[in-house]
């Protein structure tokens, strides 16, 4: 009885996982509001992409402070502590907005909002993995599904939202860009969610294991897991590390220019040139959005698909496949063969899905690799690989636009090798 009860408890943690991760995931339609940022205030794309790369920069290394904390202070605390942050820091970022000041945009949405993000997006992975060690890559790839999902519900509605809430004087002139009342609303709607869902995690009892679940003898155990201190010692360590991160600075320097990028394909296939009128402007906004919230879905779906096919391929043909096929399709983009809006849909949908199919198997081989007893911990120091990923991704996106996707396929191709060679450690007691 009392294992039906813990079967029952650890469904219901999952989902308040896929809550949070919801939540925190839509950070990734940060592109939807570089536009209006830019038009009300007359800051240049670099200006305003300092935000993201100030996020993404932090939010890894939150994430690695935030593993710590969980194996010392309990999942439920490091959670809530990240809803606090998520949403002050995206009601921060609209006061920013709505007085101009990029300095206070990025206090709010690159250093609080990235803080919480950390916090709380280590936390159900990591406690997860405790939970689920019979369904390990299926499990994180559910959870974190929530977190590339997130930009698609983001995507689609803050474009309205922006456009509702805008104020535009008899001249013209914008007086209100209208992000900072949409931020108002999120940043309630997070300190509701995810604090809320956060008072459900507990970790399991030590020792407990599903009923029937014989663990692998290919993977490590809880009682002959790596400490961090081991771990990093390790070649091993680095490499999945190495492999994060490439995966990853590709993904994101996408997303950080994603609906620019669609709003000039989608103007070339209309064929669209010059001074648009308002409305134009809008359809033209609206595509960018739509195609930034289609591929988030598919950022959620990869999560979750690539992860379940680790569980029956392994993870390391997972990567492989990821790194060769996308390193193959930004080539063709940059070429020019994906030249039409549909076309370009189409691609960004399956890189995301490799994209977020990255963060769902990565846990599950870290698990596998170094065992799940110090998880939190190594898991969230590996993420410091997202950190680096969000300065160099962006960074390349940004300030080398024409050699943009050929850099990335390059980082990818880099990513194919390092897996290619990766073979895992021998256990402690070898």
């Amino acid at each position: 009885m009392a294992n039906e009860n813990l079967e029952s408890k650890r469904w219901l943690i999952a989902g308040a996982a896929v809550i949070i991760q919801l939540c925190l995931g839509t950070v990734y339609a940060w592109s939807v509001f570089k536009m209006p940022l830019m038009k009300m205030h007359g800051w240049d794309g670099k200006t305003v992409q300092y935000t993201f790369m100030i996020l993404m920069g932090i939010l890894g290394l939150a994430a690695a402070f935030g593993g710590t904390l969980v194996d010392k202070k309990g999942p439920r605390f490091v959670a809530t502590i990240g809803g606090i942050l998520f949403g002050i820091g995206t009601l921060v970022a609209g006061y920013a907005d709505q007085i101009g000041s990029i300095t206070l945009l990025y206090l709010g949405f690159g250093v609080i909002c990235a803080l919480g993000n950390g916090f709380g997006y280590v936390t159900p992975i990591a406690t997860l993995i405790r939970w689920f060690p019979d369904k390990r890559g299926l499990v994180t790839g559910l959870a974190v599904m929530g977190f590339g999902a997130g930009a698609f519900f983001m995507g689609k509605i803050a474009p309205i939202m922006i456009k509702s809430f805008q104020q535009i004087d008899p001249n013209g002139t914008i007086i209100s860009s209208g992000v900072s009342t949409t931020w108002y609303i999120w940043g309630v709607i997070f300190l509701v969610l995810v604090t809320g869902s956060a008072q459900l995690f507990k970790n399991p009892p030590k020792g407990w294991l599903p009923a029937g679940f014989k663990p692998a003898a290919t993977t490590v155990s809880a009682a002959d897991s790596f400490t961090l201190g081991e771990a990093v010692k390790t070649p091993q360590w680095w490499m999945l590390w190495s492999m994060l991160c490439l995966n990853v600075s590709a993904g994101l320097g996408l997303i950080s220019q994603h609906s620019p990028l669609a709003q000039d394909i989608y103007k070339k296939t209309m064929g669209l040139t010059g001074d648009l009128t308002p409305e134009q402007v809008a359809i033209v906004a609206a595509a960018g959005g739509a195609v930034v919230a289609y591929a988030a879905i598919f950022n959620g779906l990869g999560r979750l698909f690539w992860a379940k096919i680790s569980d029956n391929i392994g993870r390391k043909m997972v990567f492989l496949i990821m790194f060769a096929t996308q390193a193959v399709l930004y080539v063709l983009v940059a070429k020019g063969f994906v030249s039409t809006y549909v076309l370009f849909i189409v691609a960004s949908c399956y890189l995301l899905a490799c994209y977020g199919g990255g963060f769902a198997v990565m846990p599950a081989f870290a698990a596998d690799a170094f065992g799940p007893a110090y998880i939190g911990k190594v898991y969230g120091f590996m993420l410091t690989a997202w950190s680096t990923a969000g300065i160099i991704g962006p960074f390349v996106f940004e300030a080398f636009k024409p050699q943009a996707l050929f850099i990335a396929a390059g980082l990818l191709t880099a990513g194919f090798c390092i897996t290619l060679v990766y073979k895992a450690p021998k256990g402690k007691k070898s």
